[in-house]
């Protein structure tokens, strides 16, 4: 019986943590500030991105929102929409190369919008939303760069990029472009209307970040269960060894 009362409280211990340890990894996936959709057509034209910034801190507020926006492949017409409690500061900057376009030459783009004034607490996230003219046709993606300033002076820098297909710890919001035609409309992620408050309990921030998750979440089930069954064999093992 001690062997068996010993083999059921390991298998216990290994199934707890292993299970608490997807269940956390599950959690972390979800934290990360996303970029809706996922994707655009390239070229596309009057749009609408939404950035989604969760607070993932316990005792600060979020005071601070910087997302920088490329200007090797610049994005032409960006207006921002008014958000209840914050103000927005855009900065243009002289682009090296002048594009020419139907309308004539452009020679800046927007290449900063900071978001001050408002606060996300901790468990609560808010979309920031930034319409478009037009998206640049020569490139399959665009990085966008984000600062979070927390109220105890935490900056998060989420500006890392995927490098061999692994996920950074703090990675840069990512808009993939794909050939015209082949996601015309908009992306593959939905976005919350351009109106609508966000400052709710914290929820999934991207469809592959929630996939993601929930598939972690569904693994630890599955390790717990593996586990359990493990001990049952071992106890039904341990009694016919005992008889």
């Amino acid at each position: 019986m001690s062997k068996t009362r010993t083999t059921l409280r390991r298998a216990g211990v290994v199934t707890a943590l292993t299970a608490a340890g997807v269940l956390a990894a599950a959690g972390v996936a979800s934290a990360h500030v996303t970029v809706h959709p996922d994707s655009y057509a390239k070229g596309a034209t009057d749009g609408v991105l939404t950035f989604r910034v969760p607070n993932e801190e316990d005792n600060a507020s979020t005071t601070k929102v910087q997302v920088y926006l490329p200007t090797d492949h610049p994005i032409l017409g960006v207006l921002v929409h008014p958000q209840d409690g914050w103000t927005a500061k855009v900065t243009n900057t002289k682009l090296k190369t002048p594009l020419k376009t139907d309308d004539g030459t452009i020679t800046d783009a927007v290449s900063e919008i900071t978001f001050t004034g408002g606060k996300i607490a901790p468990g609560q996230y808010e979309d920031f939303n930034v319409a478009f003219g037009q998206l640049p046709e020569d490139t399959d993606q665009l990085t966008f760069k984000t600062l979070q300033t927390y109220s105890d002076g935490k900056i998060v820098r989420w500006i890392e990029e995927a490098q061999g297909g692994q996920e950074p710890e703090n990675p840069a919001p990512v808009l993939k472009l794909t050939a015209k035609g082949a996601d015309e409309g908009g992306g593959t992620s939905t976005a919350s209307p351009a109106g609508s408050k966000s400052s709710e309990t914290t929820k999934p921030t991207a469809s592959t970040s929630d996939s993601t998750a929930r598939g972690l979440g569904i693994a630890g089930l599955a390790v717990g269960v593996l586990g359990l069954v493990a001990a049952g064999f071992a106890v039904v093992r341990g009694r016919s060894q005992a008889e």
